[in-house]
């Protein structure tokens, strides 16, 4: 591994590596308080973010590295100065980047000119860090994480491409549920087939949550991300039959409920399944901590 940009890039071994590595960090983190000793990360953020940027700075100080924290206020990348200089000029000081950009382009330039490891932090079209926290979360509550069937319901977005490039990769079987023009990229989608074909996974796609059959998770994700524009009326009207209850749940035998946060409860689900005993957002966000701190052992250790 030189950067993290997407779960497409990664092998199925190497996925697994990272999962395992996780779980140790997890499990011994003094084993790992030195790992990043004398090593410096520069944290890009053109978004706001509460679980991305707590997770990795307090992750990095775990493993004994120091974080910088550069906002907007810096300037827009890009548009200040260009994004090679960004990823240049850091790369003489910091030991990795790590970048939460509104366009995968701008990671993808950062990784060509840094000569440093860049980790996509979240972009327009992935998710990585959070993919890994999603599938270490299932990986602690199933013993083979290819037997299990996890379900996506909402919006087709960065979260759910990571999901189904983490899916087909371990060679699980996935259902995205959409609404009619919110499916994920078109191109992206044939990409996860072929994964899909070659680990032995599967990726069903539906407007019709009636067709989801067995699950034994149900994943989603806020309507609100759509955009700006869009009324909150236009959204309910088109994303409500989406919505993750106890119903659904218990119709299709999910144990547990999965969403990225932030959540908004009666929108998207319910709070009975959000607070609920299956649900697991909280272990997925603690978890965001110790995948990324094995991705960045991984990249720097």
């Amino acid at each position: 591994m030189e950067h993290l940009l997407s779960l497409k890039d990664l092998s199925q071994t190497q996925l697994l590596d990272l999962l395992a590595l996780a779980k140790k960090i997890k499990a011994n983190p003094a084993d790992y308080n030195q790992a990043l000793a004398g090593k410096s990360v520069v944290m890009l953020f053109e978004k706001p973010s509460l679980r991305t940027r707590v997770s990795f700075d307090i992750g990095i100080n775990k493993l004994g590295g120091h974080s910088v924290y550069l906002d907007q206020q810096n300037g827009a990348l890009g548009k200040r100065e260009p994004v090679s200089d960004f990823a240049t000029n850091i790369s003489c000081w910091a030991d990795a980047i790590v970048a939460r950009t509104f366009s995968h382009t701008t990671i993808a330039g950062l990784a060509e000119h840094a000569s440093v490891p860049v980790i996509n932090a979240l972009c327009n079209l992935y998710h990585p860090c959070q993919g890994l926290a999603d599938f270490l979360t299932l990986s602690e509550k199933f013993d083979d994480v290819s037997k299990v069937k996890l379900a996506y319901l909402g919006d087709g977005n960065n979260v759910t491409h990571s999901l189904m490039y983490g899916a087909a990769i371990l060679g699980a079987t996935m259902t995205v549920v959409c609404p009619p023009g919110h499916f994920p990229d078109g191109n992206i989608v044939c990409e996860v087939q072929a994964l899909a074909a070659k680990h032995g996974g599967k990726l069903i796609l539906t407007s019709d949550v009636s067709e989801m059959g067995p699950q034994d998770a149900i994943y989603t994700d806020t309507w609100i991300s759509m955009g700006d524009n869009t009324s909150m009326a236009e959204i309910e009207a088109k994303f409500k039959p989406y919505q993750v209850n106890s119903e659904l749940m218990n119709k299709v035998g999910a144990n547990y409920f999965m969403h990225c946060l932030p959540a908004y409860r009666e929108v998207e689900a319910t709070a009975e399944v959000v607070d609920g005993e299956g649900s697991l957002i909280l272990q997925q966000a603690e978890n965001r901590m110790h995948a990324q701190n094995a991705v960045l052992v991984t990249l720097l250790g």
